[in-house]
């Protein structure tokens, strides 16, 4: 395995201290990692340890920095064989990310930071897997950068603990020297130093034998913060007890002068690698409640916590500590204790080699079909064999809102996405922020049943590394894997069954598919039994209409009203009426017209509950639209009424294992004209006659009884 890591430097810090733990491990583990930053006092432990390091100016912020630095790491991608990109802070992570995804590499991010909710800080929830090391962390990628849970990894830090002398016995303090308090970290406003400063002015007034060290150093540019703090013990009266110390590599050295250590944050820390040092070492913590930080110290058991930004309250804590020596072991032997077990440098490096291992071992796949219910259901046996192909794959599904209930219980995707272009995705505007979800969901492979602009649009704006479909007219040139259209009438299985030979699937199952739920049985059985109909009652199921668009799909509301009449008269059918809320009009209205009475389920019901009800029926009369392909899916007899547009290209017919289907359709000069509106009075759906649907479905009738 072969991980690139990316960040903006290699000095001191919890960041740069992780990446090289991390490069060791996997170099004595047998892997290769290579290290790409700005340089840093760093690098030479990585030399030394034959780590590779590239130095590149990844950590600045201009596009020109940035572009350069995209074409550096895709030519160490290129050349190390990367296998893995790893970036680990926010402006080296936006070139990272171009350059994995030109190279086709796989790219995750660690969040580190508590960072503001800004566009720029986003780039941290882009990766494949977000690397997080707290709860706190977790919560804030989800709730402020959208990072779905399911693509976060908790990996808390760890440490070292053979580098830590543990002996909590006795303080040097107590031993009659001085007892020496410190706070260790970058020098910057958000550590909370002057809260701390004034927290040892009042402390300084009952502990005589006092000793304070503050190590670390400011940011780049910001050196006047030291002086500044040095300022401020003066003027408290501090400071002759406050001595700076520069940040050193010897950190187990630091902590054998202390007693205790302080942490007195007023920001929120993503976690707080110093404290799990303090405690190996055997050193109490005392530590402001912020971030992370709530993660790793328990008030009272393997620490003390305190309120941010109240010099008071911190005062008391390291009181509390420093007063009470019995106290102070308990608490440095249960930390201790729970470093040990969930805070180990080994632990650490396990947890993230495996989340490497996940990464490789499966691919993040999308399929787009963005068009009807009865189209996404078509659909099933294509997705069915991607699951087959791809066993290990992240595998989601973009449909429209209408058709969410399509994929309800399908067991070969992970997640539906659903998509509304008359709503919250609508306009220019919509479909840029529906891409920037697909775009955050690190697909490798997008698959496009859909085949019209808008969703070859999507395809190309998710980045994927593959992207297949139909190369046609409809900005198919945005697919790098499209295939060219033929104008062979062929199935809409067969259709798509073409551009998945594509990704090496030659041969596959046209069976549809749906997964009704107890829930809706129990639904259907109380709806029929209210509507008086018994066990042995023979029903048909008719569906009056099509989508509102496509009125020349739709056969005279007389000739079904005449329907229900004959097939009630013929064969002591009772009839239920199916369709949307809007064809509950057209319903009542055809009610009227019958002697028979049918029963009336127009918008009582969503797909999966329209196929059980269908179920229930031994035969079912629909023009062109959704309900023929659930009767496929669910093995029911149909008779389909087809007008305008051409049944070879849109049903399955009699699939392995399914029930019979008739299609009835006049042959015109001017069909299939494919028209959602017609000029010529509809002639195709009405020269269909009653008698002939009737005919037919006596047929099928005598079929299911024999």
């Amino acid at each position: 395995m072969n991980i690139l890591q990316v960040l903006p430097e290699l000095n001191v810090g919890g960041v740069e201290t992780g990446t090289v733990d991390i490069a060791k491990w996997l170099t004595g583990h047998g892997h290769k990692c290579v290290v790409v930053s700005g340089g840093g006092r760093l690098v030479r432990q990585l030399e030394n340890h034959g780590i590779t390091h590239y130095q590149v100016n990844v950590g600045k912020k201009s596009p020109l920095s940035i572009i350069t630095s995209i074409k550096a790491l895709k030519e160490i991608i290129k050349k190390e064989e990367i296998n893995i990109v790893h970036a680990r802070s926010r402006v080296p992570a936006l070139a990272a990310f171009f350059a994995a995804r030109a190279m086709k590499r796989p790219f995750i991010t660690t969040a580190h930071g508590y960072y503001s909710k800004h566009p720029f800080s986003g780039i941290m929830g882009w990766g494949r897997i977000v690397i997080v090391a707290s709860n706190v962390m977790a919560r804030h990628m989800m709730e402020n950068f959208n990072v779905p849970f399911d693509r976060i990894r908790l990996v808390p830090r760890g440490v070292d603990i053979s580098r830590y002398h543990f002996n909590p016995d006795i303080s040097k303090g107590q031993k009659g020297g001085d007892y020496t308090i410190g706070m260790i970290g970058r020098l910057t406003p958000l550590k909370g130093h002057s809260y701390f400063l004034k927290a040892i002015s009042i402390i300084s007034r009952t502990m005589p034998h006092l000793k304070v060290l503050i190590v670390g150093n400011p940011p780049k540019g910001r050196e006047k913060y030291r002086e500044d703090l040095k300022l401020m013990s003066r003027r408290l009266g501090i400071g002759n007890i406050v001595e700076f110390i520069e940040h050193s590599d010897d950190i187990p050295q630091i902590f054998n002068r202390l007693d205790l250590l302080v942490l007195s944050s007023i920001a929120p820390e993503g976690f707080g690698r110093v404290i799990i040092e303090a405690q190996a070492a055997g050193v109490p913590v005392v530590a402001t409640r912020v971030g992370g930080v709530v993660d790793i110290i328990e008030d009272g058991l393997n620490g003390v916590l305190v309120y941010p930004r109240d010099s008071q309250s911190l005062s008391e804590g390291i009181l509390k500590v420093a007063r009470d020596r019995a106290f102070a072991q308990r608490v440095a032997q249960e930390a201790r204790r729970v470093t040990e077990e969930k805070f180990t440098l080994d632990k650490m490096c396990q947890q993230t080699f495996h989340v490497y291992e996940e990464v490789l071992s499966r691919q993040n796949i999308l399929i787009i079909k963005i068009s009807a219910v009865g189209d996404v259901i078509l659909s099933i046996p294509s997705i069915r064999a991607i699951r087959e192909k791809f066993p290990k794959a992240n595998i989601k599904v973009l449909v429209g809102v209408k058709a969410r209930n399509s994929l309800k219980g399908c067991p070969y995707i992970n997640e539906t996405l659903v998509c509304d272009f008359d709503g919250k995705d609508r306009g220019f505007i919509g479909l840029l922020k529906l891409s920037d979800t697909l775009r955050k969901c690190d697909f490798d492979i997008v698959v496009d049943l859909q085949n019209n602009k808008r969703s070859h649009l999507l395809s190309f704006l998710s980045l994927a590394g593959l992207k297949f479909g139909y190369k046609n007219r409809k900005w198919g040139f945005l697919l790098n894997r499209g295939i060219k259209d033929s104008k062979d009438i062929i199935g809409p299985v067969e259709h798509q069954f073409r551009i998945l030979n594509s990704l090496g699937i030659s041969s596959a199952d046209k069976k549809l598919e749906l997964w009704p739920s107890k829930e809706d049985e129990e639904l259907i059985e109380n709806f029929l039994a209210a509507s008086w109909v018994g066990q042995r009652q023979l029903l048909v199921g008719i569906n009056l209409g099509s989508s509102d668009r496509w009125l020349s799909k739709r056969w005279p509301l007389i000739n079904f009203a005449r329907l229900c009449d004959e097939l009630s008269k013929r064969y002591g059918a009772r009839v239920v009426i199916t369709g949307i809320r809007n064809d509950m009009n057209a319903a009542m209205k055809l009610s009227g017209m019958t002697k028979s009475r049918p029963i009336i389920a127009c918008g009582k019901t969503n797909i999966t509950q329209l196929a059980v009800l269908m179920k229930r029926c031994a035969v079912f009369v629909t023009g062109d639209s959704a309900p023929i392909h659930v009767a496929t899916a669910v093995k029911v007899p149909y008779v389909a009424l087809f007008g305008p547009t051409d049944p070879r290209r849109h049903v399955v017919f009699s699939p392995e294992g399914a029930a019979a289907g008739i299609a009835i359709k006049k042959e015109l000069r001017c069909s299939p004209c494919y028209r959602p509106r017609c000029l010529l009075n509809y002639r195709c759906m009405k020269k269909i006659t009653v008698d002939e649907v009737v005919e037919a479905a006596g047929k099928l009738l005598k079929l299911s009884q024999n």
